[in-house]
């Protein structure tokens, strides 16, 4: 039985496991030995301890008697681990299998020096492994504390020497990054590339989740990371400005920004309308909505408690409405913000300061110098007051929510929209507070219509 393996193929061509195979075949001729099989693992390290399809494989024709000989290339391809060597010996020992290398000559494991020998072999090549993980470490510090590419995989918007800007790439990463601090979602971006054949730069699709990443890496800032700290200005040019890159990391690390969907982000209002009783924002819920009949139709309510219960289906196709009219006006241009002067420097510099205010909280808590009501009430202070630097940084360097929404075509482009573009679309338009009815239906009506009194609906425009 030959058994082969190649722990990187960076070409995919299985090159390395061919010529094995060869050399192997060779040694088995020699031999005089028949071949009844070859089992294989390109691409796959002995020393991570991830399951080798093809040594199992191997392995279990050895216990069930279907081989009684293995040829491989040398030592280190069988195993880098010693607890997988004696797995091994415990298997061929008792059965009388023979191992033959073409560079290590016999592995005799039926005597106490062969077995002492095939040990020394796997001890040595393990402290190989080891010590070339050491090597590659130290050079991949060095690299980042002068601001040189690492290598690896190439970077989506870069070539593949990490440093040259592929400008066609770099063009989508900036698109992405307007788009996320105007209001898009993950997904809306993810989906957006896939449908225009934009891939990853192995040719896949996209994910949210790698969107995520792609969007927060220093990288686009020109700046170097290394094991999650920033060590510096790297050797390639940024893609982004760094003040746009800050404002997205903070808008990624915002927790309340999920890619889940709740009841709030499948309806358009969810903590934007506000209660016309006591001011507070209205939650989507899936509780009835009162009334026989009713059932649970998804219905917007009042943090504290029933002051308005209002449908939400029925409720945002009248604030779209609302808003479509507004966009088209031959006015809307006019509406287009124009972000204001802001020394975003300073407000990075605050942000950090009060997340190691929120760290010191915790410390203090987990050491019993404060109660938990204690550190709720501060906490809640320092994560509004990061909401508001957040916002800040957001308004400061992105572009406006309304832009390419408003003319005669918007409520055309209006359909095409992300559900987190409209929120922000309605955010920056207007503040909407619903009030309460008179109770019971319109004169007239009768079961199975519908309808909708935008009376208690007051639109301020902002």
């Amino acid at each position: 039985m030959i058994y082969t393996r190649m722990s990187k193929d960076r070409a995919g061509a299985g090159l390395g496991v061919d010529r094995q195979r060869q050399d192997c075949a060779d040694l088995a001729d020699r031999l005089g030995w028949s071949i009844i099989g070859h089992h294989s693992d390109n691409d796959l390290s002995a020393y991570s301890g991830k399951p080798r399809p093809g040594y199992r494989a191997l392995l279990d024709d050895l216990e069930h008697g279907r081989a009684d000989a293995v040829v491989v290339w040398h030592t280190d391809r069988l195993h880098r681990r010693p607890v997988e060597l004696e797995h091994y010996i415990d298997v061929c020992d008792p059965r009388g299998v023979i191992t033959q290398t073409v560079k290590a000559g016999p592995l005799d494991l039926a005597t106490p020096s062969g077995r002492m020998v095939a040990r020394m072999l796997g001890s040595a090549g393990r402290y190989e492994v080891e010590h070339m993980i050491e090597r590659q470490q130290a050079a991949k510090l060095q690299a980042a504390t002068s601001g040189r590419w690492k290598g690896g995989r190439r970077p989506f918007g870069y070539e593949v020497d990490g440093v040259t800007v592929r400008e066609s790439e770099a063009n989508e990463i900036r698109r992405a990054t307007d788009g996320l601090l105007t209001g898009m979602s993950l997904h809306a971006l993810a989906r957006d590339w896939n449908a225009r054949g934009v891939t990853t730069s192995t040719g896949g699709v996209w994910k949210p989740t790698e969107v995520r990443k792609l969007l927060a890496r220093p990288r686009n800032a020109g700046l170097m990371e290394h094991r999650g700290e920033i060590v510096g200005a790297a050797e390639w040019p940024a893609i982004v400005d760094e003040s746009l890159w800050q404002a997205v990391r903070a808008l990624l690390g915002d927790e309340s920004r999920r890619t889940t969907t709740g009841n709030a982000r499948r309806w358009l209002g969810g903590g934007l309308y506000l209660c016309g009783i006591c001011g507070a924002p209205l939650r989507a819920t899936t509780a009835g909505t009162g009334g026989r009949g009713r059932g649970h139709a998804p219905a917007y309510r009042c943090e504290h408690g029933a002051h308005v219960v209002r449908r939400c289906q029925s409720l945002d196709n009248f604030v779209e409405q609302v808003v479509i009219e507004r966009l088209s006006q031959p006015d809307a241009a006019d509406l287009q913000r124009v972000p204001a002067a802001v020394d975003t420097s300073a407000l990075h510099v605050e942000r950090l300061a009060v997340k190691a205010r929120l760290s010191e909280l915790v410390d203090l808590f987990t050491g019993d110098q404060i109660t938990a009501h204690m550190m709720e009430r501060g906490s809640a202070t320092l994560r509004t007051r990061l909401d508001d630097l957040d916002r800040q940084l957001a308004s400061a360097v992105g572009e406006s929510a309304l832009d390419g929404v408003t003319g005669p075509g918007t409520a055309a482009v209006w359909l095409t929209l992300d559900l987190s573009r409209r929120r922000a679309i309605v955010d920056t338009l207007m503040t909407v507070t619903v009030h309460r009815t008179r109770r019971g239906r319109p004169p007239g009506w009768r079961p199975g219509d519908s309808y909708f009194d935008p009376a208690g609906v007051e639109i301020t425009w902002h």
